[in-house]
């Protein structure tokens, strides 16, 4: 009897079939049914869904018709594709799920050796952009720090974690032939993670930023394991890592653990061409060799604070992105909505002298009219009779505080920027920015999304460092919960993302209604590169692809690529002399 690993939406089936002469077909619809079996209500599946059949491996479709027996080998890996999830050619391949199993193999390397990777590095490992080698210097260190600690193994000294148990139990002494199964014990104990995996994007960085603190060369392992690491990241070869578990004491014990135990070729593991399998068959499917623990080794892989480390890098790269992406859409809100730009004046700034907040006014200024770049809506109600703005509008600069709570803040007066586009009392635009409001529902319920974003950021923004619980016998008598801190700041800055994305999505529709008046240039050009993904709502349809879409758009920073030239022009033409 044959096996197929099969791949749904966010599911991997297995479908036995005993026929060899079952076609294609059969094991799509077969997997199909499985999957509609296993998750009730979780969008409909009819008998007559349309999908197509790929093999993992290679990404070539299959013919409906062929026999399995001649196109696939027994326990390969497919895919089903409905084609009622293409919502829109764009939208698929922004599914989170799907986005993370895209995959290129790099054709450039970066050298490591524990000293000078960057934040943008890191980030760039973690997407798949890079190849990793370690320096000449690097081994040098990495050999000489390994001759050490063999010699207090040869010579019986007494060595935390070598010689020796850990924690508590650093006083028992652990006999010669026992250190390597001390080493795997201290894998296989601390492996004790919940929750679901890491992205494969998420568990890159922190393989890559493990082997970075490796490359020190002061933790005593050995370069033939580090190599085997190195490889293991090349072929993007990835340990099923739970996402919940550390307290952030004496390191990120539990997801390294885990992270070495698909090195070991135990539990779970992922790889482009496999999908989730056997971590033993996904190395080996690579001719990759499983990792032995030498003395000290399990210790070297798991004391550190590379998840904290990986994600929060990914938070602050993600978050200075979409911060500054937030002033531009906020200019886009402010000119649909009819707003001055005095409030931004250079001078008033100085007298408030916080650099962030210059920073900030100096952005809106460089895309908002002025002598460089002239807008034809500032032109029409130059003279109005308005005093001021209300606060979401003119007081959007904001100095930092922490990095959830400072980001969350630009999702929160976001959300009530697109209350004002969607609110016509205060827009002077039609009702949630639709033609025949009644019939059309318009940006409604895309604001209550919005807002129900900003509220769960809310409880999010609590800080994790003011809670803390003894663990480890009390030896770990205060932990950092960093671990828990770092990845509810990716979550407060994912939902900033979405909150932005439709009050760009708002204020793009609001310009449609201003027309035939226009912006100024760079954010004519914003809206430009928004209509080339997303079509104006002209009425009601499906908008959860157009707010991903958007989405993307601002984690991919095209929107701050494509003003950057005009806000240069405008610093030039206002320097000093």
């Amino acid at each position: 009897m044959s096996r197929y690993t099969v791949h749904v939406r966010d599911e991997w089936l297995l479908v036995p079939s005993r026929d060899g002469a079952a076609s294609v077909d059969w094991l799509g619809r077969e997997a199909l049914r499985r999957y509609a079996m296993n998750k009730p209500g979780y969008g409909c599946l009819s008998e007559e869904a349309a999908f197509t059949v790929r093999r993992c491996q290679g990404l070539a479709l299959l013919d409906p018709h062929d026999a399995l027996a001649e196109v696939l080998e027994n326990n390969d890996f497919v895919e089903v594709v409905l084609e009622d999830d293409a919502v829109s050619p764009d939208f698929s391949q922004w599914m989170p799920e799907h986005r993370s199993s895209i995959y290129r193999e790099p054709d450039e390397c970066i050298y490591l050796d524990g000293n000078h990777l960057t934040i943008e590095e890191l980030v760039r490992l973690g997407k798949g952009l890079y190849k990793i080698k370690i320096s000449a210097e690097a081994e040098d260190k990495i050999k000489q720090s390994r001759i050490l600690l063999e010699n207090i193994v040869k010579e019986n000294k007494f060595g935390y974690g070598i010689t020796t148990g850990f924690g508590k139990f650093i006083r028992i002494v652990i006999p010669h032939n026992k250190l390597k199964e001390l080493q795997e014990n201290i894998i296989h104990s601390t492996a004790v993670g919940v929750g679901k995996p890491l992205s494969p994007e998420r568990c890159r960085m922190l393989l890559a930023l493990r082997i970075n603190v490796l490359a020190k060369g002061y933790s005593g392992i050995s370069l033939e394991t580090l190599n085997q690491m190195i490889q293991a990241f090349n072929a993007s070869c990835l340990s099923f890592v739970p996402e919940k578990g550390t307290v952030g004491a004496s390191g990120d014990l539990a997801p390294l653990a885990h992270l070495a135990l698909g090195l070991m070729g135990e539990g779970k593991m992922w790889s482009p061409k496999s999908g989730w399998a056997d971590a033993k068959d996904v190395l080996q499917a690579h001719g990759l060799r499983l990792i032995s623990l030498k003395p000290k080794e399990g210790l070297s892989l798991i004391n550190g604070t590379q998840m904290i480390t990986s994600l929060g890098a990914e938070a602050v790269e993600r978050a200075v992105a979409i911060a500054r992406q937030a002033d531009i859409i906020a200019a886009l809100t402010l000119e649909v909505l009819k707003g001055t730009t005095r409030a931004f004046d250079s001078d008033v700034h100085k007298l408030r002298p916080h650099q962030g907040q210059m920073d900030v006014a100096a952005r809106l200024r460089s895309l908002l009219d002025s002598d460089v770049h002239a807008s034809e809506i500032a032109g029409s109600h130059r003279l109005c009779d308005r005093v001021q703005d209300a606060y979401t509008l003119r007081c959007c600069p904001q100095a930092l505080d922490y990095l959830a709570i400072a980001v969350h803040e630009l999702a929160s007066i976001s959300e009530r920027r697109i209350e004002r586009l969607c609110n016509p009392s205060l827009s002077e635009l039609p009702a949630f920015l639709v033609k025949e409001g009644g019939l059309n529902c318009g940006f409604m319920v895309a604001h209550c999304t919005a807002a129900a974003l900003v509220s769960e950021n809310t409880v999010l923004c609590h800080p994790s460092s003011v809670d803390s619980l003894s663990t480890s016998a009390a030896t770990e008598d205060h932990v950092s919960m960093g671990g828990w801190a770092a990845r509810k700041a990716l979550m407060v800055i994912e939902h900033v993302e979405q909150v932005l994305a439709i009050e760009l999505l708002a204020a793009s529709q609001g310009l449609e209604f201003v027309r035939p008046l226009r912006t100024t240039q760079p954010l004519e050009r914003v809206h430009q590169i928004v209509r080339s993904l997303v079509k104006p709502l002209v009425k009601d349809r499906f908008m959860a692809p157009d707010i991903a879409i958007v989405q993307k758009l601002l984690t991919e920073e095209q929107v701050w690529q494509t003003v950057q030239p005009y806000m240069q022009l405008y610093k030039l033409a206002h320097a000093p002399q």
